[in-house]
């Protein structure tokens, strides 16, 4: 029995390989800088599980990822023609270049400045379209290609398997300083002014200056830990993760994406409301400690089960549109990016 390796060294062209190869280098450097983060900054310490999760979906994809390059390397493989193709070749190139450009701009902030959240997400964005530069100008050429779209060139059915294993590092890096402040004020300016609202509705007397929330029995600050990024960036993490593994289809994987963010923005509020009057009812100083914390884990918990919930339903099929799905996709359970 071959081992999953020569199994792909049978179906791609060596060059191939080798992209492969140069590509898990660049990301296992990406690994090692963003760890930093990972370990001092509690908002990305969901980044230890990235490298567990990658692993896995290439483990759970490589049956495809072989059956994909050896559908490219087969004559007569679908090829984008004419100016689609000429576009194909522009854009990769120009990926590929940026790429180099922005790695080496993160590689000199590294050195020039030591470890930096610019130079980290300057190194990501740049390992990340390297990587995928790499393995589209590399992918195993076919003998006598036939003319196709863009859609049906077999490269993009073999590099979409790659692109969750790739982009989801962009998640795991830190946001630089200036961006993570503005959306740390957007955030926090939502949660103050929807707690504030409900209060108001309910006849609860409360008074907001800026992201200070007076009650009757204290003040209560609203701090940046509780603007609700954290649970933002480790959702968006898990909805990838979901929407890569268990969703086929691209619109869904997008949706799901979509609402993991809002599922986190949602449960922040709801956790905003519920210290709020917590610290109502108990006073201001009984939401430190244990019930803050708490609350905060509960919010992450509570958007997870959202959407796996949600999960059934995106699967869901209507036994009318059996053949069609049969049809355009004849290998159940396709997942693919």
């Amino acid at each position: 029995m071959r081992s999953p390796w020569q199994n792909l060294a049978k179906a791609v062209s060596g060059p191939f390989l080798s992209a492969l190869l140069m590509s898990g280098g660049f990301l296992l450097f990406v690994m090692w800088d963003q760890s930093h983060w990972w370990r001092i900054k509690e908002d990305y310490s969901f980044g230890w599980l990235v490298p567990a999760f990658v692993a896995f979906v290439i483990y759970d994809r490589w049956a495809k990822i072989t059956a994909a390059a050896a559908a490219c390397a087969a004559p007569g493989s679908p090829r984008a023609a004419g100016w689609r193709g000429g576009l194909l070749s522009l854009l990769t190139g120009g990926l590929l270049t940026g790429g180099v450009l922005v790695f080496l701009l993160g590689a000199l902030l590294r050195v020039s400045e030591g470890l930096s959240a610019p130079g980290t997400a300057a190194l990501t964005l740049g390992a990340c379209a390297i990587t995928v530069g790499l393995l589209w100008l590399n992918a195993p050429p076919a003998p006598a290609p036939t003319a196709a779209g863009l859609r049906d060139d077999a490269r993009v059915g073999l590099i979409s398997l790659f692109l969750f294993p790739v982009l989801v590092w962009v998640v795991s890096a830190p946001l630089v300083a200036s961006v993570e402040a503005r959306l740390n004020l957007f955030l926090l300016g939502r949660v103050v002014s929807v707690v504030s609202t409900v209060f108001d509705v309910l006849g609860l007397p409360i008074e907001q200056q800026g992201n200070v929330l007076v009650l009757p029995t204290g003040r209560v600050g609203v701090e940046e830990a509780c603007s609700g990024i954290r649970s933002l960036t480790a959702c968006l993490f898990a909805g990838s993760f979901l929407a890569a593994v268990f969703l086929d289809k691209l619109w869904k994987k997008i949706a799901l994406v979509a609402a993991a963010m809002v599922l986190a923005f949602l449960t922040n509020l709801l956790r905003g409301l519920f210290l709020t009057g917590w610290a109502y009812r108990n006073g201001a100083d009984s939401i430190e400690g244990t019930v803050h914390d708490t609350a905060g884990y509960a919010v992450l918990g509570l958007t997870l089960v959202g959407l796996l919930c949600l999960l059934p339903i995106f699967n869901f099929k209507f036994s009318g549109g059996g053949d069609d799905d049969a049809a355009e996709n004849p290998e159940a359970g396709a997942k693919t990016d």
